[in-house]
């Protein structure tokens, strides 16, 4: 195929039906490949895919699935992509909700098709269906009720498919490590799945030298009642460190070093601890970069000490004894460090810190500075709890991974914002109660009857996915908001008693997203790609 010459590009034009068919069409095809993985009896999906592990994967998640859809028609893509956009902003923001979100797209866009007929101001239509959906937002924020201990379980449950193991570690987890607490999932080093929590600092950092050790059998060293230098500039010389180092000979005091130190330093250190019995311990900053030095007035400011920084040109040799932080107990083992802080250190500057750090994780966007601001927020307040997630096969653990990650996400949303009715309920209790005479054309009339038809969708999915009518199970609309079938227990009653759950935030971040894209999709008549020549090859 010849290139075109002299920056001269050439497109391909699609307009009016023909653009619209082909948005739907990509639409249809992506969602096809999620909505099946939709509620409690939903199927998983194997994916190939050059982005994993020995080529393929299997899971549940429905943003894993969205990323893995690529069309060769470059009008069907376009649409994938506007999908998969809903399907990651719903993750970034709730962490969970992806399929919701496709499910939503698809019925919003068909409805809006089938609806909007020539003569009609459809701008008008999309601006009521963006009203109508600030409403319902509304609406269902007075429905919500608060996440109990036992709600945290059911919502961890439900979110990692209805694995009760998985949901009792994921909720024993967030127990642990209390409100303003964090959880973060990795992979495990062994085939099982377990959780560790630290009510303090975490570290990513350990002992500079073996000969700090104290506690020979978990070989680690153990400090408590420890006074603590943060620097971030490199101790080359032991006489830097002079002023504070008397007193803490004199007195038999303990120090935990967090500064890069030469290895003559190190050295000088531990042949004291070794010979003279000191009660000292180095450790490397933690990260790199920007972080480090966030992560270091974290520290500084969690313990009480004055931060020592190259990068304000602060003098290490002017320290003094008085500069030192406090903790209760240090632990270091030969990879990480915890912080046990004392509970007087938590000062208004610290308070100040955190409502910061709130407003940052606010106005960000991408998932992985979010989770970093979290941690943060959570090593200044509350607790760290940390699944590490295992699997017999790289394939088993990956989708557990997944299901895990997505349930942490959720439970989180769910103590942020509250619960509602699961099983897609809560949208098609909005259904019953919206537009009973929508019978007069007019523009808001048929944008309500888009979301009407839209919310009954993922409730309708839900039920498809476990082999059942959704005629046959809701014979009779139930009039109570939080009445509805338990599927995976063959009952009816009292959702939010029976334990089907969905976080507020996970069906508000689904149906706003959802909306933005179709209202996009449907006000779209011209649309323009690259011109594409395909080749036969061989």
């Amino acid at each position: 195929m010849n290139q075109p010459t002299g920056g001269y590009s050439p497109k391909d034009l699609n307009f009016n039906e023909e653009a619209q068919s082909k948005l739907i069409n990509g639409i249809t095809k992506i969602a096809a490949a999620v909505k099946s993985t939709l509620g409690p009896m939903g199927q998983t999906v194997l994916i190939e895919s050059p982005h994993h592990l020995n080529g393929l994967t299997v899971t549940k998640d429905g943003v894993t699935v969205a990323k893995a859809v690529d069309l060769l028609d470059p009008v069907e893509n376009l649409a994938v992509k506007m999908m998969k956009e809903a399907a990651d902003k719903t993750a970034t923001l709730a962490g969970d909700g992806t399929t919701t979100a496709i499910v939503l797209t698809e019925a919003l866009v068909n409805a809006g098709i089938e609806e909007i007929s020539d003569g009609v101001n459809r701008t008008e239509v999309l601006r009521y269906m963006v009203e109508g959906t600030k409403r319902a937002v509304e609406q269902l924020t007075h429905q919500t009720k608060r996440v109990t201990k036992k709600k945290l379980l059911d919502v961890a449950t439900i979110s990692a498919n209805n694995d009760k193991f998985i949901g009792k570690i994921i909720a024993d987890c967030y127990n642990s490590v209390g409100k303003n607490g964090i959880v973060t999932v990795e992979k495990s080093p062994t085939p099982d799945t377990y959780a560790e929590t630290t009510n303090g600092i975490k570290v990513d950092k350990g002992y500079t030298s073996p000969l700090f050790i104290n506690n020979q059998k978990k070989d680690e060293c153990i400090l408590e009642d420890v006074h603590i230098l943060v620097c971030d500039s490199e101790i080359s010389n032991i006489l830097q460190i002079e002023n504070i180092l008397k007193p803490i000979i004199q007195e038999r005091k303990k120090l935990l070093i967090i500064a890069p130190c030469s290895v003559g330093v190190i050295n000088t250190l531990a042949a004291n601890v070794m010979k003279n019995g000191l009660q000292i311990c180095n450790i490397q900053p933690p990260n790199f970069g920007y972080r480090q030095h966030e992560l270091m007035q974290d520290i500084a400011l969690a313990v009480g000490a004055t931060y020592y920084s190259e990068k304000t040109g602060d003098d290490l040799s002017l320290i003094q004894f008085t500069d030192l932080g406090h903790a209760s107990k240090v632990i270091v083992g030969r990879d990480s460090a915890v912080i046990l802080k004392d509970d007087e250190n938590n000062n208004v500057e610290l308070k100040s810190r955190v409502d910061e750090l709130w407003q940052q994780h606010k106005i960000t966007n991408k998932k992985q500075d979010k989770e970093f601001i979290l941690a943060r927020i959570a090593s200044l307040t509350g607790g760290i709890g940390v699944i590490y997630v295992g699997g017999n096969t790289d394939l088993e653990q990956k989708e557990l991974f997944d299901r895990v990650d997505d349930a942490v996400c959720a439970v989180r949303s769910a103590l942020l914002m509250g619960i509602l009715p699961g099983g897609g309920m809560a949208l098609f209790q909005l259904a019953t109660r919206m537009c009973d005479d929508c019978s007069d054309i007019c523009e808001e009339n048929i944008a309500n009857k888009i979301l009407k038809q839209a919310f009954i969708a993922p409730a309708v999915q839900i039920i498809k996915n476990a082999g059942k009518e959704f005629d046959e199970v809701y014979k009779d609309i139930p009039g109570d908001f939080y009445v509805g079938y338990d599927l995976k227990n063959d009952k009816y009653g009292n959702l939010l008693e029976l334990g089907v759950i969905d976080p507020m935030k996970v069906t508000k971040s689904a149906l706003q997203n959802a909306v933005s894209v179709a209202v996009t999709i449907l006000s779209t008549n011209a649309i323009i790609t690259m011109a594409r020549t395909y080749e036969s090859q061989g």
